[in-house]
């Protein structure tokens, strides 16, 4: 069978595995359409967090960041693992504790306050759809290549799923939809690892393969090889950074607490039984997702040494067939400047004849190797698994966002809760729509675009979550003040240097020299320094909301 064979049998199969859970796990109550009835065992609960927090930027994106990046892409890398570490061990508990289903659901309580709901509400709302851009990108991107259609078709196809399964099963749906996901996406990004470590080193673990010596018998070590491979084509060494340091800390930061504040995975803590459930899937969510990323290393040096070795000098005439695939989905580039029919991939711009996407280094890795047909269809499986399973997620937090925090505790009490289900099933399709826009007009890679919706939930959410939990004396004005001054500062500028104005955004420009990948770190900061000054400016809050704070910090089982 021809590779385009294997992936539609594959993803075939699997869209049918999709929809089949979510029919039979429909959700029948709010209950079970906002947090899956509260009753998902937590070693499911912990795959289904895995696979919503596994999303394309951790499946497409990171290893092709990091193979491009070298030694600077570790800060998705450090920012993403440390970041879940930061939210399991320091919220899960606390937030459970509470019992709400939403993360404006406690910002509304614990600050007592409509307004601080209806702000976290536009923040849930906004950080969701950035982060949403980015998956529907990545949806694209598979069906574009292996379906061999256009970007906007392969777009609607993946509407149409989540649709289906978000729209009709809420998270109940989902949740057992995303077990079946995070089975599919972790066997098919470890599976050509391990092919390819077997084929480069010999070894069949890929984190192993990853500090070792090539199979070759030159007794060259991997990192050394790819070094050395860089720097005769005119890049910079692999294993060397060119970041700033205040930098490289700023994005791991945004990256870490953003995790703390991104709203579909604090959710995930309400669909377990008890707080001691909500701990077991913790843990377990991070088991499951130390496979993908403590391999994501070793898969973006073997896919940077591979590509490096197959198309450097090469005749144009003569490139793979793989070459010649990605090119017609317009991810490669080739401009022949020289006229000699070679390709000139080198580290000068003037001189460079080459241009890749590096959305597309994880999905090419297995074409470039030569791996079996088999293998190129289940990466693409993988892919729109990891896609679809976030983006599931997100669409779920802007319709509960919608219907429950705005309408139910808001601005419609009355509504019954047969109204409040279909008004949930209602946004989320629109905001599918809404999500399907972003997908075919994205306004940057993957794992960029993700990076901005962590800076943004950095800059709003942490701080307000944090300060709920952890001090007595915050007060619902220090609340909103710090959430507003947070994200419009982090919004503004990332608007700016991306959109008004991207011929600035270089570090001359940056503000202390941080990228707008890490200024969710400069926004977290102005949102706890406004929320501290403003709470100490104004009235204390009632004695009921400090008797909750002292009970949310003593989680029970």
């Amino acid at each position: 069978m021809t590779a385009q064979a294997w992936t539609f049998a594959l993803v075939g199969l699997t869209f049918a595995l999709y929809i089949g859970v979510a029919v039979w796990s429909r959700a029948g109550s709010t209950g079970e359409f906002y947090v899956a009835g509260g009753r998902v065992p937590p070693v499911l609960n912990g795959m289904a967090t895995a696979a919503d927090w596994m999303s394309a930027a951790s499946f497409i994106s990171m290893a092709g960041l990091i193979a491009f990046m070298g030694r600077d892409g570790s800060v998705y890398l450090m920012g993403w693992t440390g970041g879940y570490v930061l939210l399991a061990l320091l919220l899960a508990p606390y937030l459970r504790r509470f019992g709400k289903f939403t993360v404006p659901d406690f910002v509304g309580d614990r600050y007592y306050s409509q307004t601080a709901r209806f702000v976290a509400v536009i923040c849930a709302v906004f950080v969701s759809f950035t982060y949403v851009a980015g998956q529907m990108r990545g949806v694209g991107i598979v069906f574009s290549r292996f379906l061999e259609i256009d970007i906007v078709p392969g777009v609607l196809i993946g509407m149409g799923i989540v649709f289906f399964y978000a729209v009709l099963g809420g998270m109940k749906g989902i949740t057992y939809t995303q077990v079946a996901q995070y089975c599919v996406l972790i066997f098919a990004y470890l599976v050509p690892a391990i092919f390819i470590s077997l084929l480069m080193t010999g070894h069949v673990i890929p984190q192993i393969g990853f500090g070792s010596t090539l199979a070759d018998g030159s007794g060259t070590f991997l990192l050394d090889s790819l070094d050395g491979l860089s720097t005769e084509l005119g890049f910079d060494a692999y294993t060397d950074g060119r970041k700033g340091l205040l930098d490289v800390f700023a994005i791991t930061m945004a990256l870490m607490v953003g995790t703390a504040g991104l709203p579909h995975v604090i959710v995930r803590f309400y669909t377990v039984p008890r707080v001691s459930a909500a701990r077991s899937s913790a843990g377990w969510a991070l088991v499951f997702i130390a496979l993908l990323y403590t391999s994501a290393p070793a898969v973006a040096a073997f896919a940077r040494t591979n590509l490096l070795v197959t198309v450097s000098e090469a005749s144009y005439e003569s490139v793979p067939g793989w070459f010649k695939n990605w090119e017609a989905t317009g991810l490669i580039t080739f401009e022949d400047k020289n006229g000699d029919g070679r390709i000139q991939y080198v580290g000068d711009a003037s001189a460079n004849e080459l241009t890749i996407d590096r959305d597309i280094m994880v999905l090419a890795n297995p074409e470039i190797a030569g791996l079996p047909n088999w293998v190129i269809g289940l990466v693409a499986a993988g892919g729109l698994a990891a896609a679809l399973s976030t983006a599931a997620g997100l669409l779920l937090v802007i319709s509960t966002s919608v219907a429950r925090d705005l309408l139910k505790k808001g601005l419609r009490p009355s509504i019954t809760e047969k109204q409040e289900l279909l008004t949930a099933r209602i946004t989320a399709g629109i905001a599918v729509c809404i999500a399907g826009y972003f997908g075919i007009d994205p306004p940057g890679f993957v794992a960029q675009v993700v990076a901005f919706a962590f800076g943004l939930a950095a800059a709003s959410f942490f701080p307000a979550i944090i300060l709920g939990i952890f001090t007595r004396r915050m007060n619902k004005f220090g609340a909103i003040s710090g959430m507003v001054s947070g994200i419009v500062f982090t919004a503004g500028y990332i608007i700016f240097f991306k959109f008004i104005s991207p011929e600035l955004n270089i570090e001359a420009y940056w503000l202390f020299g941080i990228s707008p990948e890490g200024i969710g770190a400069l926004g977290m900061l102005i949102n706890f320094v406004v929320a501290t000054v403003v709470s100490h400016c104004t009235p204390a809050p009632p004695d009921s909301i400090r008797h909750l704070v002292d009970a949310i910090r003593r989680p029970g089982s």
